[in-house]
């Protein structure tokens, strides 16, 4: 059995399928070479991606020997499941294994609107000592409205609550004896307008479908407050930018925390860095030391035992 890894994997990964007997090869930049991805599927059993490699049904019709999608992460908008599904082939994700790391990403966004310590460092060594500048303001009753209530809201939440901040939601296939409701507290409201209207702080947990593209553009940044930030480590395109763009010129928000994109990597010409209160990373906040090994295992050791049992007929022979 021979797996191929097209994006970046920890090394944990590659000897938990090793140890299994499998092959695997390893180029973490062959996501960017779509033609000798194609041509060279032919030949494995396996793919793991992350979100940059596009596994669609051209490549899952390359792929004539493909049991298996590994998918380092938990967004599937960059496969085709479905086109998987109808070949037989089945898809693995990284379930929750960096939810804890994208909920202190969301923390430290946060914190770092309301304590700017790394602000006030770099002023320090300017020679200056402004301490009226520099004087913050508490966590403490502000309100954090979380649309999507899944496993990452739900951290988010335990997390933002033990700094004790009101936190809301906005979730319409969750129900008052979901957990994050029942056991965690998050007051659901009705509507996602309602949401945006009354948070301080308002924080993207949704897949990206047909359906929550641009869930937030120019009438809900109509309805937020305007010292709210908003905060994205889903999927860019939950956000239409331009509208973005319109409320930031306008007003009508503080600022954003961007871990994603429409399109990354971002292009220079990307009107969104023109603006200092929008805060841009590189689509990391699950990558951490911690979820990333987690990750990697989690995947490789699905994947594995898929294959397992071809890879005991293939000794018995």
């Amino acid at each position: 059995m021979k797996v191929l890894i097209t994006e970046l994997i920890w090394e944990e990964g590659i000897r938990e399928l090793e140890s299994l007997g499998i092959d695997v090869d390893y180029d973490e930049n062959l996501w960017r070479n779509r033609a000798e991805c194609l041509s060279c599927l032919k030949d494995y059993h396996a793919i793991i991606v992350r979100n940059q490699t596009k596994v669609d049904q051209e490549l899952i019709n390359a792929g004539t020997k493909l049991k298996a999608v590994g998918r380092l992460g938990v967004g599937l908008d960059n496969i085709d499941v479905k086109a998987a599904q109808e070949k037989g082939i089945k898809v693995v994700y990284a379930r929750n294994a960096n939810a804890t790391s994208v909920a202190e990403y969301v923390m430290a966004a946060i914190l770092s609107v309301k304590r700017p310590i790394h602000l006030a460092n770099q002023d320090i060594r300017k020679g200056n000592w402004d301490r009226k500048k520099y004087t913050g303001e508490e966590l403490y009753r502000k309100t954090l409205g979380l649309i999507g209530l899944g496993e990452i809201s739900h951290r988010v939440a335990k997390r933002a609550k033990a700094f004790g901040m009101n936190v809301v939601g906005y979730d319409p296939f969750m129900a008052e004896y979901d957990h994050i409701v029942s056991e965690t507290g998050v007051h659901q409201l009705d509507s996602l307008q309602e949401c945006l209207s009354i948070s301080d702080f308002v924080s993207l947990h949704v897949p990206l479908t047909s359906d929550t593209k641009h869930l937030i553009s120019y009438n809900e940044f109509e309805v937020m407050k305007p010292h709210a930030y908003l905060i994205n480590t889903s999927r860019g395109g939950i956000i239409d930018e331009t509208a973005l763009s319109s409320a930031l010129e306008n007003q009508q928000m503080a600022g954003a925390f961007l871990d994603v994109l429409e399109s990354e990597p971002i292009s220079p010409t990307n009107n969104l860095l023109s603006y200092e209160n929008v805060i841009l990373t590189p689509h990391v906040a699950g990558l951490t030391r911690e979820s990333q090994i987690r990750t990697s295992i989690l995947v490789a050791h699905e994947l594995g035992k898929l294959l397992y049992e071809d890879v005991q007929k293939v000794r018995e022979k």
